[in-house]
C-alpha cells in the first residue's frame, strides 16, 4: 500500500485505532472518508479535522450496501478499504449467558469486514491501484481466555486475508492485514490506562512507518505483537499462552 495518494474508507474510524490512523493517513495527503454509527461523531471530526465522514452500521447489511454506495458516488476515485470496527466482549462459555456477546462479535468482527469486501470488490478491482486492508489481532495467534469469540473471529480474519490474498493475485488490488498488539483503546473496560497494552500514538506512528518502509507487505506487524505473533514458529506457543494469560489484567479477573 502507497502510504500517499489514496481515497481510503475507514469504517470504525471515529475513535481508538481507527481515528489515530485516519488522521495521520489524512497528514501523509490521502482523502479518507470515516465511517461510524454516530452522526455526531461524524460531524465532530469533519468540523474539527476536516474528514468526510459517511454513516454506517456494519453489523447491518442494508447500511453496509447503501453506505459503501454513498462512498462509491461521492468518492468514485476510492481505492482503500479498512474494515476497522470491531468489538471485544468478555464470555465465560461454562456458563449459557455468553451467546448473545459472541453473536455480536462475530457479526461485527467478521461479518462486518466480510460484507464490506463484497461490497467494494467490484469497484476497486477498477481501480489501477486498490488496497483491502484487514485487521486482525496478536490473539489471533495466542487466545486471552476470557475473549473467545474475539480471539476466533480474528484468527478467521488472518485466514481469510491469506486466501483472499491468492485470489486477487495478478489483479490491481493488494491484500494487507494489519495485527495489533493489545493497544490501549476503549475497546474493554480499563484498556486505556492498561499498562500491558501499547500506547496508541506509539502503536498509530510504528504502523504509518511500516507501512511506509514496506509497502508490498503482506502483514504489518508492529514489535510488540511478534511475541504472540510467532509462538507457534519458535516453538514456545505453549508459554506464550501461559504468559499472556498471567500477566493480562482481563484473563486475571476471568480467572477468579
Amino acid at each position: 500500500m502507497n502510504i500517499t495518494g489514496n481515497t481510503i474508507f475507514l469504517p470504525g474510524g471515529t475513535r481508538g485505532i481507527g481515528l489515530a490512523l485516519a488522521l495521520r493517513l489524512q497528514a501523509r495527503g490521502n482523502t479518507v472518508i470515516v465511517g461510524g454509527r454516530s452522526t455526531a461523531a461524524l460531524e465532530a471530526l469533519a468540523a474539527d479535522h476536516g474528514l468526510a465522514g459517511v454513516r454506517i452500521d456494519t453489523t447491518d447489511p442494508d447500511s453496509i450496501r447503501t453506505a459503501s454506495a454513498e462512498v462509491i458516488e461521492r468518492f468514485p476515485d476510492v481505492n482503500v478499504l479498512v474494515p476497522m470496527a470491531g468489538i471485544m466482549r468478555f464470555e465465560d462459555w461454562r456458563t449459557p449467558g455468553f451467546l448473545a456477546d459472541a453473536e455480536a462479535v462475530v457479526t461485527t468482527n467478521l461479518l462486518g469486514p466480510i460484507r464490506l469486501i463484497a461490497a467494494f470488490t467490484e469497484h476497486l478491482a477498477s481501480r489501477p491501484d486498490a488496497t483491502i486492508l484487514t485487521v486482525s489481532s496478536g490473539l489471533a495467534h495466542a487466545p486471552l481466555r476470557p475473549t473467545p469469540t474475539y480471539n476466533a473471529t480474528k484468527s478467521a480474519i488472518h485466514m481469510l486475508s491469506e486466501t483472499i490474498r491468492l485470489q486477487f493475485a495478478g489483479t490491481t488490488v493488494s491484500v494487507t492485514e494489519l495485527v495489533p498488539p493489545s493497544v490501549r483503546t476503549a475497546i474493554m473496560p480499563g484498556q486505556e490506562t492498561s499498562e500491558h497494552g501499547m500506547p496508541l500514538d506509539e502503536f498509530a506512528d510504528e504502523v504509518m512507518s511500516l507501512l511506509e518502509a514496506h509497502p508490498d507487505a503482506h502483514e504489518i506487524q508492529v514489535e510488540r505483537v511478534r511475541f504472540l505473533r510467532y509462538g507457534e514458529v519458535r516453538g514456545d506457543y505453549d508459554q506464550v499462552v501461559a504468559t499472556l494469560n498471567a500477566t493480562d489484567p482481563h484473563a486475571a479477573a476471568a480467572a477468579r
